[in-house]
């Protein structure tokens, strides 16, 4: 049996985007920057796509921008924002549990002179409402924070912050990445200015995605080209891919409660067999507020790299962590950020489901991860039971 459980890194192209894609690599090839009859017609689909963006988060089609995907989109968005507004003040707010996308953008900003603030998260990667008041001040203009975190799931509270936002002024970024497809995104509902999100998370291409820019917020360019994306955005309209990250969303959309009750019932009953079939396992991240098909574990006393490895070779593919940091030695900065010890940080496994994931996969998993820690503690010179000589850590 082959399992694939790593959802949060890619999904697999679903069938009916990649029918609603075929036309438009060869057959309505047009350039939808020309104004000619081949033009237009490639011009409609990436419209109807911008359209089905803007019904998904309830927002106008000229708010929408398209990117080649959620990196590009937290970089068009924090340096197009800052940059553009430096003169109305310094200050900028991220949390330590963000994506390395946002993350590596507020460092670079960080030498530019701007006031970085990295705020703490408490044990269950939720920001404290409290923590997040205390920080800002007179010059503070803009804030990001992502709305569920694509290592341990946990769900922000993104209306209270971005109530906030809207009341102090601050223009608010969120990196909803993980979050379409699992959640209801209404930009105005939840004062929300500036979001990103990138088709491969929900059963689209991968290379696509989108930046949601509510009207009025003047921004910097961050490919400087020709006038694509209303001059926003320089580059060849990439027309086959934004046609299949509009199917992609579509279908997310009108699928959302029935992809979730799926999930949420395989991530249940994952983290109930785990957690009670398994000594010293833990689950990372709120058991409430978390994404319905995320299930991130620490396991004492082993490395989660060999667990990885050790489910590969029985066909099983988890992850570590996240996708773009995953050839790294270094623990997951989530985890560190969330209080949890870096020798238990070592030992952690991310899980994520997908639709067609079924109940006697996720049996066979837990029974084969039963197999795998059991070997590799037998292995661990912290882990002795027979002596008692167990090492907590």
């Amino acid at each position: 049996m082959k399992v694939y459980l790593d959802h949060a890194s890619t999904t697999p192209v679903d069938k009916n985007v990649m029918e609603k894609m075929l036309p438009y690599f060869s057959g309505i090839f047009g350039n939808a920057s020309n104004l000619y009859s081949f033009g237009r017609e490639a011009k409609k689909a990436v419209d109807i796509s911008r359209q089905e963006v803007a019904k998904t988060l309830n927002c106008k089609d000229s708010e929408i921008y398209f990117t080649s995907g959620g990196t590009e989109s937290d970089n068009f968005a924090i340096f197009g924002y800052c940059r553009q507004n430096k003169h109305k003040g310094n200050r900028i707010i991220t949390t330590k549990i963000e994506h390395h996308g946002v993350l590596k953008v507020f460092k670079a900003l960080e030498k530019e002179g701007f006031d970085v603030v990295y705020l703490d998260v408490n044990q269950d990667g939720i920001l404290e409402l409290e923590t997040f008041k205390k920080v800002i001040n007179d010059k503070t203009i803009f804030v990001s924070v992502m709305f569920a975190n694509n290592e341990i799931g946990t769900i922000q509270p993104i209306k209270k912050i971005g109530e906030l936002c809207k009341e102090k002024n601050i223009v608010f970024h969120t990196d909803a990445v993980q979050a379409i497809g699992a959640q209801k995104i209404d930009v105005k509902e939840l004062n929300i200015d500036l979001l990103s999100l990138s088709a491969h998370k929900f059963y689209g291409p991968k290379g696509v995605g989108a930046l949601y820019i509510k009207s009025g917020i003047k921004m910097e360019r961050l490919i400087v080209g020709g006038a694509q994306e209303r001059n926003m955005r320089g580059g060849t309209t990439n027309t086959p891919l934004i046609v299949g990250l509009g199917e992609a969303i579509r279908a997310a959309r009108e699928s959302i409660e029935k992809n979730n009750s799926h999930n949420i019932a395989l991530r249940d009953r994952l983290i109930k067999r785990v957690l009670t079939e398994i000594p010293y396992s833990k689950l990372n991240g709120h058991s409430k507020m978390r994404l319905s098909n995320n299930a991130n574990f620490s396991f004492e006393f082993i490395e989660g790299e060999s667990i990885l490895m050790m489910l590969d070779i029985n066909g099983i593919a988890v992850a570590t962590g996240s996708a773009c940091s995953s050839g790294s030695l270094e623990p997951s900065h989530v985890l560190l950020a969330c209080g949890v010890p870096i020798e238990v940080a070592h030992g952690s496994i991310r899980l994520t489901i997908g639709k067609s994931n079924t109940i006697e996969e996720i049996d066979f998993t837990v029974d084969t991860l039963k197999t795998v820690i059991e070997k590799l503690r037998k292995m661990s010179p912290l882990f002795k039971p027979q002596r008692g000589e167990n090492i907590h850590v």
